[in-house]
Parts: C-alpha cells; structure tokens; sequence
C-alpha cells in the first residue's frame, strides 16, 4: 500500500488504512478470475493491491494523479489498468466496454464477463456518482460500496423508518441492497469524523414492481418526498401541475388503497407503482 500522500480535503480524500477492514471487503467481493472490477477511489491501494493479487483484471479509476503516478509504480501489473479522470465526468459507457476487452489470462476467453464495481466513495459525491452508474446499470452485475453510514443506511432501508427516501427508491427499484458491516473512522487515515458502512448493490434483472413510465414514476416519488412533514396528499396536490397528472390526486389515492394522510415515507415500491398507474 503506498504511504506518505497526504490526503487532499477538497477531494475528500480519506485513505483505507485498516488491512483487515481491506480483506473484509475483498471477501465480499469474492471475485472470481473472470471478473472484471472497476475500482473508484482506488486512493493508496488498499483494495487495489489485494484486488490485483486475487488475479482478477482491474480498471481503477482515480482522479488524483498523484496517487494514479504512485499506483503505477507501485502496483505495476499486467491485470491492473489505471484512468487518471473524475469519475462523475467519464463516458461509463465506453469505460465499461474498454473494460469488458481488458487483457485476459493467456488462452482464456470470458465472452460474458462480469462487469463489477468497488469504490471507497468520498462521501459528498456518492450519491451522484451512484446515479451515474445505475445509468448503466444493465452492464453492471454489482457494486460493493463504501459510503457514510447515514448514506448506506439511506439506501438499504426499508418504508417506514426516517431515513428511507427517494434515494432508498431509486436504488431498490434497480439493485438487491444490502448493509454488510460498518467501519470505524480508525480504520482510515485521515480519520473521518463520521461512521462509514459497507453495502452491496446487486442489480436486479427485473425491477420488482411493474412500471409503466421510468420517468414519470421517479418524478412522482421524488414530488412525494418533497416536503417530508406533509401527507402524501398535500405533497402530490403542489406537484400535479407540473407532473401532469391525467387524473385527481383524490381518486387516485382511493384507486391504489392508499389512505391521503399518510407519508411518503410509508410507501413501498408496490404502492408508489400502483399510485403511478392510477395518476397516469
């Protein structure tokens, strides 16, 4: 692992100094020599290392040249390839395909390849850098995330709670998610002054709820949680101008059985499908 970088605060850089926290995610991982693994945030190579030793091929993207000059030096290898470049601005598309082509062991051939991601993300930009890969979600087999806690705990939790959102919805309706384990800020240098969690995002082949519009089911959900303290009701009400609604927010609650002065945040995904169907 490469030492002696100081971490850059407008990056939010805080490097995986904790080599078993590094084994804990790998085997959660469990990559197979088939795999191809996109590393976000490599940072020092805690992961990258063991990632490259697994003899898996590696894509590690890393914004820092610093770190990407020292990765090369350090970690020279024939399975591991590096992009200098910010992950919320690369082609994910090309990246992927390039990807999928990467050196393969001598006389193998995956024609079906496994596209993984594993990031350490720095915290104020995980959820935009989640929505930039659940665009291209159907080339992704799955995502083992290192966020904040409160963002892992976002994602992963079900209706009901104060933390379930538009975010929770967003990724469920297209990944299996999971929290696996929580990590300590002493397993980082420097040490974050929040929790961190561990969570897996295993893209679904099916969405569980039948929809008929994308768009205007994640425009609907996002209306619904606009103003958390309001009702359901009164949210859709301020909302149905400028979503277009084709019938009275009203009629269509009765239609999907859902009761006006409840929350956004006791809906399932069933009952944000069904609402959408009986608005549009």
């Amino acid at each position: 692992m490469i030492s002696l970088i100081k971490a850059k605060k407008s990056l939010g850089q805080n490097f995986l100094s904790d080599q078993r926290v590094a084994h804990r995610i790998i085997a959660a991982v469990s990559p197979l020599p088939e795999d191809v693994i996109i590393e976000i945030g490599p940072g020092t190579g805690a992961l990258t290392g063991l990632l490259v030793r697994s003899s898996v091929q590696v894509v590690a993207v890393e914004l820092d040249s610093r770190l990407v000059e020292k990765l090369k030096a350090t970690l020279a290898a024939v399975n591991l390839s590096i992009i200098n470049a910010d992950a919320l601005s690369l082609d994910w598309d090309h990246v992927i395909s390039t990807a999928k082509t990467f050196i393969h062991p001598p006389g193998r051939d995956y024609p079906d390849r496994r596209v993984r991601i594993v990031a350490n993300l720095p915290y104020y930009i995980s959820t935009p850098i989640i929505e930039r890969l659940l665009s291209v979600k159907d080339r992704i087999f799955d995502m083992t995330l290192m966020l904040q806690k409160e963002v892992a705990e976002r994602i992963t939790t079900g209706p009901g709670g104060k933390d379930y959102g538009y975010l929770s919805v967003m990724v469920q309706y297209y990944c299996g998610a999971t929290k696996l384990f929580e990590v300590p800020p002493s397993a980082f240098e420097p040490a974050p002054k929040v929790q961190s969690a561990v969570i897996k995002l295993t893209v679904r082949e099916q969405p569980p709820v039948e929809v008929a519009d994308e768009a205007k089911f994640f425009a609907l959900v996002r209306a619904a949680f606009a103003q958390r303290r309001k009702t359901i009701l009164n949210n859709l009400k301020a909302a149905a101008r400028a979503l277009e609604f084709n019938e009275p927010v009203n009629a269509a609650l009765e239609a999907a059985s859902i009761e006006p002065s409840r929350r956004a945040e006791t809906l399932s995904l069933a009952e944000f499908a069904a609402l959408c169907k009986a608005l549009h």
